[in-house]
């Protein structure tokens, strides 16, 4: 993972706002970098930027850090006289330039002697135009981008052209060459999470079975210690460990602690991204007006990318874990209460604005809220993740 792309939305309307792209920008930076913090969003990485002519010309990357800024300059943008000694300075100062949705036009030769990167959309542009610039461009030099690449044969297919870099959700589906099964070593881990989803489970039983494996109870104790419970005493067993998190806290904890196991030969974006998930989904749930379990939703939003981190078909491994009915439903089927709730955050997460408001609203969550449960969960995915590790 090198970095996000932030995309702008001004208002609670399903489409693009009738505002030019100077103030969609300027609101996009002033959120990000004044308001909410670019260490938030982009966790440390790169963020990738649209920035119009009007912004380019007014130089407006430069307020920003280097370090965290890859300037995107839309397809849009002509290469005149006063646009290329814009950017030929913003280039000058470190920052990384990128040229969006790229493709052949009059008088695009001086941006691409500026840029650093140039993007290739794979869902509109044929397999000839995409061989022809990847082959122009990397003579020259730059990195390519593959964008909008949504399945493994599209990841495979840039591999073999010359892309390096690469954007879309290949990576959080499954690449089935064979049914996967659940390692060995992992056996104790869903022993532990069966016990915990019991509903009258045994404090001393979970204790024993979490403390036979050195492993969680290391992670578990950093987990509570950690600057996210902001702790004046810290807590030093296993057993006031499970106490403190509670029965739905530590089934939380210990179904994180397994995905992460299952997923170490995995991209780690794919074990946040479930993490996010599953905070996204407990959140909606108390704010919707249905009478959906949490927990439940918790545990769904989890377990949402299991057939990518196994590379498997959705329902074959569902059967082997011991999830509660309604979440097996709502992944392997899309039906059921549940289902709903990882419609509206996979759409939120992908920027569909029209699908995710329309969702929301059928689930009774103002769509004001969406924002702030979105940014509620990257915390706590950070915070969760780092003590899976």
């Amino acid at each position: 993972m090198v970095g996000y792309e932030l995309l702008f939305r001004g208002g609670m309307e399903n489409y693009f706002p009738g505002i030019d792209g100077d103030t969609a920008t300027s609101r996009v930076l002033s959120g990000t970098f004044f308001t909410t913090g670019i260490d938030r969003i982009a966790a440390g990485r790169q963020a990738y930027i649209n920035f119009p002519r009007n912004l380019v010309l007014r130089k407006i990357p430069l307020m920003f850090p280097p370090e965290t800024t890859t300037v995107e300059v839309l397809e849009n943008v002509n290469a005149d006289a006063e646009v290329v000694e814009s950017l030929r300075e913003i280039a000058s100062k470190g920052y990384t330039v990128a040229l969006d949705d790229f493709s052949y036009r009059d008088g695009v030769g001086p941006l691409v002697d500026l840029c650093h990167i140039v993007k290739v959309d794979f869902v509109h542009s044929t397999p000839e135009e995409i061989r022809t610039i990847a082959g122009d461009m990397l003579s020259r030099g730059k990195r390519v981008l593959a964008e909008k690449v949504e399945t493994h044969a599209d990841f495979e297919r840039a591999i073999g052209l010359g892309f390096s870099l690469f954007q879309g959700y290949f990576f959080s589906k499954p690449e089935i060459i064979k049914d996967t099964d659940i390692p060995a070593l992992k056996m104790n881990l869903l022993r532990i999470m069966g016990e915990a989803q019991q509903s009258d489970y045994d404090v001393g039983r979970l204790k024993s079975l979490i403390e036979q494996d050195v492993g969680v109870s290391y992670k578990l104790l950093r987990y509570l210690n950690s600057p996210f419970f902001r702790r004046v005493s810290p807590i030093t067993s296993i057993r006031q460990a499970i106490v403190m998190l509670g029965e739905k806290g530590i089934r939380a904890f210990i179904s994180i602690i397994l995905l992460a196991e299952l997923g170490q030969d995995k991209p780690d974006e794919l074990i946040k991204s479930s993490i996010l998930r599953a905070r996204m989904c407990e959140l909606a749930g108390k704010k919707g007006g249905s009478r959906v379990d949490p927990s439940e939703l918790f545990m769904m939003g989890l377990f949402s990318h299991i057939d990518a981190i196994l590379d498997s078909d959705m329902k074959s491994v569902l059967e082997r874990l011991p999830l509660a009915g309604e979440i097996k439903d709502a992944l392997g089927d899309r039906t059921g209460p549940l289902a709903p709730y990882i419609e509206l955050v996979e759409g939120y997460e992908r920027g569909l604005w029209e699908e995710s408001g329309r969702t929301s609203n059928e689930l009774g969550i103002d769509e004001e809220d969406l924002p702030a449960i979105y940014m509620d969960a990257l915390t706590y995915a950070d915070a969760l993740f780092d003590s899976s590790q």
